[in-house]
Parts: C-alpha cells; sequence; structure tokens
C-alpha cells in the first residue's frame, strides 16, 4: 500500500467554511475517492495550514488518475476554490507528493 501526503493553506478567514464544507462532504466525492482507492484519509489543520494522508490501496498513480478523470473531484475542487490555496501538479492535477523522510510501522 503506498502512502500519499499533501499540503494546502486556508484561505484566511475561511477556517470555518472549510471545516462545514468537509463535515457535510457528499456520498459523491466518498465514493470517488474509495474508487481512487484511497483509504485511511486524514486531513490535519494548524491554523491555516492543512496536512493531508491517506493510503492508496490501488497505487498512488491510479489514485491521481482517477480523480484526474472524475466530474465528481472536478466538482468538488472548483466547490473548494474560494476557501482552498492548493498548488496543483501540472501533470497529475493532483497537490504534489510530498518526501518521505521516515517511516515507522
Amino acid at each position: 500500500m503506498e502512502r500519499y501526503a499533501w499540503k494546502g493553506r486556508i484561505k484566511a478567514g475561511m477556517k470555518e467554511e472549510y471545516v462545514r464544507r468537509h463535515r457535510e462532504i457528499g456520498e459523491e466525492m466518498i465514493r470517488a475517492l474509495k474508487e481512487a482507492g484511497i483509504r485511511n484519509y486524514t486531513i490535519w489543520c494548524s491554523g491555516d495550514e492543512l496536512f493531508g494522508y491517506y493510503e492508496c490501496e490501488k497505487g498512488i498513480e491510479y489514485a491521481a488518475r482517477s480523480q484526474a478523470i472524475s466530474p465528481v473531484v472536478k466538482a468538488w475542487d472548483v466547490y473548494m476554490q474560494d476557501v482552498l490555496e492548493m498548488e496543483k501538479d501540472p501533470v497529475t492535477g493532483a497537490q504534489p507528493l510530498l518526501e518521505q523522510v521516515f517511516f515507522l510501522e
């Protein structure tokens, strides 16, 4: 199982809205993530800084491709533009993968 970590930033004054949208995430989005092989997805927040982590049971490349072609994920990205500052990889459309420097199982 490959692991994926990303970072982002909530736009100033939008933290409450960011959290609300994730509390109310729709079943379509949950299904799109699961179909991409994403499991154990967690997002942490420190102030306006975000750190996300998930495991890719079908591999990182599969998860990225699956999300890139999903109309549900594309709609979510548009929906989140007003609250989120997120760098995107121009090739995959996903957040750039963070370099893993330590792992303890």
